[in-house]
Parts: C-alpha cells; structure tokens; sequence
C-alpha cells in the first residue's frame, strides 16, 4: 500500500494556549499545489522566508490536541521544532541536496551524480 501520512515526534514541542505540550502529530506527502498555491499568498511575496511557514501549516494535518493546524501553530513552533518538520518534509518528499549516488553498469564504481532540485528544496531547505 502506497504511504501518504507520516507520524512525527516533536523534540522540544509544541505549547498550546493554556500552557499544555503537544509533541506527535502526522505530515501527509506535499501536492504540487502544496508548494504553487503559497507562492501567492501576500505574507509569502513580502518575506520568501514565510513559505516554510504556509508550506507546513498545508502538511502537517495533525498535532496532538491541536484543532486547527494554521500558519500561527506553525509560527509558535520552537525553532528546533521547525527544522525537525523542515527535514521530515524533504525526507518523506524525497527532496534531496542535488546529489545521487549512481553505480556504472560496466565497472561497477560507485560515484556522486549532480542533479538540479525541483520544487520543495527552495521552500524547505535542509539544515542538517
């Protein structure tokens, strides 16, 4: 069966409005309309850095005892919180550095292929 939805651990976690700390919740696989649709929103075009922002506040569909997940749940985030659903992004979308490892056919040596990225790789860059 084909895996859309990926459970997370926050490590520091998320504190709600009445102080309660809310660290699992689930990220589902981004659409293309995930990472086009945010491009547009007004905060996005005044700061390119708000687009991790949108981006997450689409994927993240659950967060522990969190109702509603909005751009100001992901806001209220600690930063370590953040760069951890940053990575966990590009890991389930297979968003990479640019670099493959490939094996020739003929001698079988192992080498490092340059690819350019697409898509999630502006909005979520890694910072591992």
């Amino acid at each position: 069966m084909f895996r859309t939805e990926y459970a997370f651990t926050l490590p520091m976690g998320y504190v709600d409005a009445d102080g309660a700390l809310r660290r699992t919740g689930t990220m589902r696989l981004a659409t293309a309309g995930d990472e086009i649709l945010p491009l547009r929103d007004p905060r996005v075009q005044k700061n390119s850095a708000y687009l991790v922002v949108i981006l997450l506040s689409r994927v993240v569909v659950e967060l522990e005892g969190v109702e509603q997940i909005t751009p100001a749940v992901i806001e209220g985030l600690f930063a370590a919180d953040l760069a951890y659903l940053q990575d966990l992004y590009n890991e389930i979308n297979r968003v990479d550095d640019g670099n493959r490892s490939v094996m020739c056919p003929n001698c079988r040596q192992s080498f490092d292929l340059e690819v350019e990225s697409l898509g999630g790789s502006v909005a979520t860059p890694s910072i591992s």
